[in-house]
């Protein structure tokens, strides 16, 4: 059955990558004033993936999204639009064209977008109404993120946290519609909560004219603020959403949060009285990825078997923004 609102959307591929170099617990004890077992008991962090200085965004991203388009038996050239959910691209002025570029995507529209941590559901939901407005039929979203390049590596409270990857998901027309609800939101006054902000210095360039000029970075965080705000707004946006979908809870099949720390996963899970079997989590491994970490846990979920065709899927992410943001899928056509 086609939705109200106009065609049918199904989620029909995944795919992910990661870099090869790991960086665990005991490594970081070398490096900074923590342990293992902190690490662990709070955030449920053990290891990381990192970039090195010669991986750029766009080689892991067009990997991950080759991944998702031979899952969804689709070439790129049949692709419509492709859009790359980022905080870090290779390129300020955006990296989705070099991704459309590297995967021979002739056809497609390239654009990035920023939503931080919940830029994969900033993303679906973006892709979503192209879709449903029958502007176009297959949809490209990825979701990567390197912030190793932004991290202060002395500083324990972030250093610990963040790791590098990428992936992607196919989103096509389809007869019957599996994306079935969404609510996103935003709140622009905890901006100072989680920031990577320029850094400015003026220069002169003639007399009496001056630009300011410099970098990004580091990553600052009020830890206890973004916790506080994971747990108390990620349930609600979900119910929202479920609510837009005419469903509740108890008939989600998994819950799928962005992987930013163990806690905030069972306590998102808890209050939403879904059981721990139900909850997907791959961050002991992988750490917080950023837009990446919602589609690479989904990705290994699917090619684990977890996931079946027809199994209700809600996510949601959370982050940088503020921003915070839930979809309800059908995975499969």
């Amino acid at each position: 059955m086609l939705n109200q609102l106009g065609a049918g959307i199904a989620i029909t591929g995944s795919g992910s990558a990661t870099p090869d170099v790991i960086l665990d617990n005991p490594q970081l004890e070398r490096m900074v004033e923590t342990s293992d077992e902190w690490i662990t008991s709070r955030t449920g962090i053990r290891e990381r993936r990192l970039a090195d200085d010669q991986i750029r965004l766009s080689a892991i991203a067009a990997q991950a999204a080759q991944n998702a388009l031979t899952m969804a038996q689709i070439a790129a050239t049949d692709l419509d639009l492709i859009i790359l959910a980022t905080s870090t691209p290779d390129d300020l002025f955006g990296t989705a064209c070099q991704i459309q570029s590297l995967l021979g995507a002739s056809k497609a529209v390239a654009f990035d977008m920023t939503a931080a941590c919940s830029g994969f559901v900033f993303g679906m939901v973006t892709a979503a109404q192209f879709i449903r407005t029958g502007v176009y039929k297959n949809v490209l979203l990825i979701g990567a993120d390197i912030l190793s390049r932004w991290v202060n590596w002395s500083d324990r409270g972030t250093c610990i946290l963040f790791g590098d990857g990428a992936g992607a998901v196919v989103m096509q027309a389809n007869e019957s519609d599996r994306f079935l609800g969404f609510e996103i939101r935003s709140d622009g006054t905890q901006n100072h909560s989680l920031q990577l902000t320029y850094n400015a210095q003026p220069k002169e360039i003639v007399k009496d004219i001056a630009v300011a000029q410099g970098n990004f970075g580091p990553i600052t965080m009020n830890g206890k603020e973004v916790y506080r705000f994971a747990v108390q707004k990620v349930p609600e946006v979900i119910e929202k959403a479920l609510f837009r979908a005419n469903l509740s809870a108890e008939q989600i099949d998994w819950l799928l949060l962005h992987q930013a720390n163990q806690r905030i996963l069972d306590a998102v899970a808890q209050r939403l009285k879904i059981p721990t079997q139900k909850v997907l989590s791959n961050l002991a491994r992988y750490g917080n990825t950023s837009a990446a970490s919602i589609p690479l846990a989904l990705d290994e979920a699917v090619r684990q078997g977890k996931i079946q065709s027809g199994d209700l899927i809600a996510t949601a992410g959370f982050g940088a923004g503020l921003t915070w943001g839930s979809a309800i899928f059908l995975w499969g056509k």
